[in-house]
Parts: structure tokens; sequence; C-alpha cells
């Protein structure tokens, strides 16, 4: 089940995504929450709900990215799982689907894949830390303003092509080999913990081609592709290898079953996760979407003078939504809180002309 939310950081929409997991959980066998956040990161997130030691606050920070940790009710969601895995024999994982740093750089899956590379090849090891690690210097060091990924992916905009191209290929290096070494490498580790690193290192690669597109965006004569979605239901689908039901909590323009796009920023109509893993997963795969009619937003603007990547907080009243668009045909129930099952909507039912835009 995937349950939308067409912008993040907001009570009601954390809440009601809290309310049903705990009701898939304890009462339909659900066992695994999946959110838009870092595979790597979401490995720590994941040991401490199974009763491992750590700090939920260190954890919130760096495990939960985008900084949807920052939260409460991220911190009240998590601290559930855990206590109900101390007292249930059927456990609830916790996974990121995503790119790993805010979608900003792979320096963590490579990271996380080395720590076990370092166990089990150590000799390759130590080729990969000196000729890869050294690849991320172009990394800004300050990531304490809010904004730290924007800066990010500019110094990575800005370095030579032939960095970049080299970067890719030694990523690229690291994943083969991991693939190549499978079977050596399982035989001399768990092989779950194999597979944890490979997914890592596979996710290093996707994050690796993700800012690339950018780069030659400018040249590009061929229509866009959404590498970050395609990544996202690749990692679901391997999660659901594991897990048999899973709750995965998303914007609503990466879970929808139609093409995502945002003129004049994102014209192309591209692929969404949601299009992916009804692909592959068909009926079995259902999808509540959400929308607001009101209320206020907490956002984040520059702060002029500033260093690059920060930002002032400030809370803003919701506008009204575009008369003709689905989110104001559904505020008009005047209901507080109300679910419609679209399946049911009649196929030459006339919907708004802005019925497949999403609010983010």
């Amino acid at each position: 089940m995937a349950i939308g939310e067409s912008t993040h950081r907001i009570h009601e929409f954390y809440q009601l995504r809290h309310r049903l997991t705990r009701f898939l959980v304890a009462e339909l066998g659900f066992t695994a929450f999946v959110m838009e956040s870092g595979f790597p990161e979401g490995l720590a997130v994941d040991a401490w709900v199974r009763g491992r030691p750590g700090n939920l606050g260190d954890l919130l920070r760096h495990g939960v990215t985008y900084h949807m940790g920052t939260c409460a009710e991220m911190g009240d969601q998590l601290a559930w799982m855990r206590s109900f895995n101390a007292s249930h024999e059927r456990a609830v994982g916790f996974y990121g689907m995503d790119l790993p740093d805010s979608s900003a750089s792979a320096l963590p899956a490579v990271s996380a894949s080395m720590e076990f590379l370092d166990e089990v090849d150590p000799a390759y090891a130590e080729v990969a830390r000196r000729t890869l690690l050294p690849l991320f210097d172009y990394l800004p060091t300050d990531r304490t303003g809010l904004a730290w990924a924007a800066p990010t992916l500019h110094a990575y905009l800005a370095l030579d092509p032939g960095a970049r191209y080299e970067l890719t290929a030694r990523i690229g290096d690291l994943v083969e080999r991991m693939q190549a070494q499978r079977v050596v490498y399982s035989g001399r580790a768990d092989r779950e913990r194999f597979e944890r690193a490979y997914r890592c290192a596979s996710t290093a690669r996707h994050m690796d081609a993700f800012p690339q597109a950018m780069a030659v965006g400018p040249e590009r004569t061929y229509e866009g592709a959404n590498l970050r979605d395609a990544a996202m239901a690749e990692t679901v689908e391997w999660i659901l290898r594991r897990e048999e039901r899973v709750v995965i909590a998303a914007a609503n323009g990466h879970v929808q079953r139609w093409p995502f796009s945002a003129p004049p920023i994102v014209n192309d109509r591209l692929t969404t996760a949601g299009e992916h893993l009804a692909a592959s997963l068909g009926n079995e795969m259902v999808f509540i979407g959400s929308t607001l009619g009101g209320g206020e937003l907490f956002l984040h603007r520059p702060i002029p003078g500033a260093p690059a990547g920060h930002t002032e907080t400030f809370v803003q009243d919701m506008p009204a939504p575009d008369p003709h668009s689905l989110d104001a045909l559904l505020a008009s129930a005047a209901l507080p809180y109300y679910l419609v099952d679209l399946r049911k909507v009649p196929g030459g039912a006339p919907w708004p002309r802005s019925s497949r835009r999403g609010r983010r």
C-alpha cells in the first residue's frame, strides 16, 4: 500500500500515515514501513526499531533524509515501531527507498558499501578508498543550512566533465565487482548483509546518474527520464523480496499511477515510481493519495547575503486551490476528513481539467 502526501512535513499527513501503519501492522500483518528517504541512511534506523542501541535524535537527523526526521510525528512513529517490535515476535522494519544524501550525492551509499568491503575484500577496499573516495572532495563541508543539498548539486555541476565521468566509471566498477563476487562475498559474510551492501552500491550508481543527467541537460535533444523514481521502484521491489506486505509513504507525485509533469519547470511527462510498481504488481498495489483544502505550510526561503544553502523558516497560509482543480472539488465536500474510492468512479465521468496535477 502506498500513502501519498501532497506536500511534506504536514502534521495531518504524518498522523494519517502513522495511524494507517499501526492498523496495517497490528491487524493485517504488514511487516515494513518504507518511505521517501535515503536507502543507506535508513539501515541504521531499521536496526534501531528492531531493538539495536542508538540515539533516536541522531537517527532522526541523519537516518531520515530531506529533513523529514525533524518532525515530531516522525519520532513518534519510529518509537512506536521499536515498542511494537519489543513485544511482538513478528517485527516491523524500516526502509528508505530513495537516493542517498537527500538526492545530493552518492557518498553515503558508497561509504556503506565500503564498510562491508573492508571486511570481505580488504585489498580491493583499500584501492577503492584511494581512488574513489577522493573524488568526493568536491562536496561542500558546510551542511548546516536547511538547503545544503542545493550548493552540493551546484558543486557537482561545476566539475570538469572528465571528473564527473571518472566518478561514474569508478562507482560502476564498484557495483560490477560486487555483483561478480556475489557468491564469494556471501560466503565470507551473512548473505543478507551482502545484499544490503550491494543494494547500497546499486543505489550509489543510481544517485550518480541523477545529477549526471542534469549536467548534460542543456545539450539534451531527447526526452527526459525520471531516474530517481525508477530507482525508488527498483528498491521497493527489492524490499518486497524480503517483506510480504509494506506501507510506502511518499509524495503523491512519486506514487501516482500516471506520468508526472509540472510545467513550466518539468515539461516532460516523467514515469513515476507508482507507474513502475503498478506495471509490476498490478492490483496487488493499492494507492491512497491525499490533498488538503487549506491550513498552514512550514516553509523556508533564502536569507539575503547568507552562505549558499542557508535559509530561514516561516509559516505561510495556504492559498485557495484552483477552482477547477480536483483539490477544490474535494474541499467542497466541507467534511474535515474523508476517503473517496476513485476506483469506483464511472469511466465516463467528467473530471476537473487539472485533476491530474498534484499540489506540492
